[in-house]
């Protein structure tokens, strides 16, 4: 199951669940602790969450609360105050980056206003095509614009766009509704936790510099040769790994494989999320962003 089904599914509608998947991506960015020891918690049901599924606990309970979050006329014109409360921790360590949040969030919420007054009907003009659905994201929404320079080149990652466009094509596929084309032109989710699990499996290796480097906690900056360099050898990484894939279904079974770089994705990280303690040698690498 996809990293936000397990929430949007205890909503009623369609329209709700996919403006539950809005929410929740539009402000997927940045969960890191300063400090390992200092992990923003929520708490929803008798479970304990950090990282990426305490903003899921955050606005599920936000929604059990009667905040009608999930409607666009609410969280394009809420304030910073409103948010801080429905992100709130359970202890001492609050939510990364909520101005951020905030801004990202009205600004998405507007767009919806702007275009049908949900995601819903955001998306629509897009068909049910994979790569218009992320153009049209990228192209209306300002925040969604996740792009680097390097060696005088544009590159696109688009990671929150991505992962918008699959969770869309989660919550359709377990209501038994639609079919989505093109998938296979997403490539994974370039984040910080995924590379960290490419790396214990081999299948990505840093050099001693870059390693040293995270290790002594350096912060890279949004941009940075090596953090468009991580991001986007991940991406090579993950496309290989498909392609090996798919290889060995055929070889075996003469079959063709349909699993796409999303997929794996989805494997990888809550994989990596399993075994962070065995993993707990390699770093991640920390770029303080609205993109990942």
């Amino acid at each position: 199951m996809l990293r936000t089904s397990q929430y949007s599914m205890l909503i009623k509608t369609n329209f709700e669940a996919l403006n539950w998947v809005f929410v929740v991506d539009t402000m997927n960015f940045s969960f890191w602790p300063e400090e390992e020891s200092q992990q923003c918690e929520v708490t929803y049901e008798g479970t304990t969450y950090t990282g990426y599924m305490t903003l899921c606990a955050a606005i599920t309970r936000a929604i059990k609360e009667g905040v009608p979050i999930t409607d666009p006329k609410y969280f394009s014109q809420m304030s910073v105050e409103e948010l801080g409360h429905i992100l709130r921790s359970d202890n001492e360590t609050p939510m990364p980056m909520l101005q951020e949040r905030h801004q990202v969030l009205t600004e998405g919420g507007r767009v919806l206003q702007d275009h049908g007054g949900s995601f819903r009907s955001f998306i629509s003009p897009a068909g049910n095509d994979a790569r218009k659905m992320v153009e049209r994201i990228v192209e209306k929404i300002p925040s969604y614009r996740d792009e680097a320079q390097y060696e005088g080149k544009r590159i696109s990652f688009y990671k929150r766009a991505q992962i918008l466009v699959a969770d869309f094509w989660g919550v359709m596929e377990a209501r038994g509704e639609g079919d989505i084309i093109d998938m296979d032109w997403l490539t994974m989710f370039a984040d910080y936790r995924v590379p960290q699990a490419l790396v214990y499996l081999g299948a990505l290796r840093y050099s001693d510099t870059l390693m040293q480097a995270l290790n002594n906690g350096e912060l890279l900056r949004s941009g940075d040769r090596r953090e468009v360099e991580i991001r986007g050898c991940s991406i090579w990484s993950v496309e290989l790994i498909r392609d090996r894939l798919h290889k060995l279904v055929h070889e075996r079974d003469g079959q063709t494989c349909n699993i796409n770089s999303a997929v794996i994705d989805f494997y990888l990280w809550p994989y990596a999320k399993q075994h962070h303690k065995e993993m707990g040698h390699i770093p991640i690498h920390h770029t303080r962003c609205i993109y990942y």
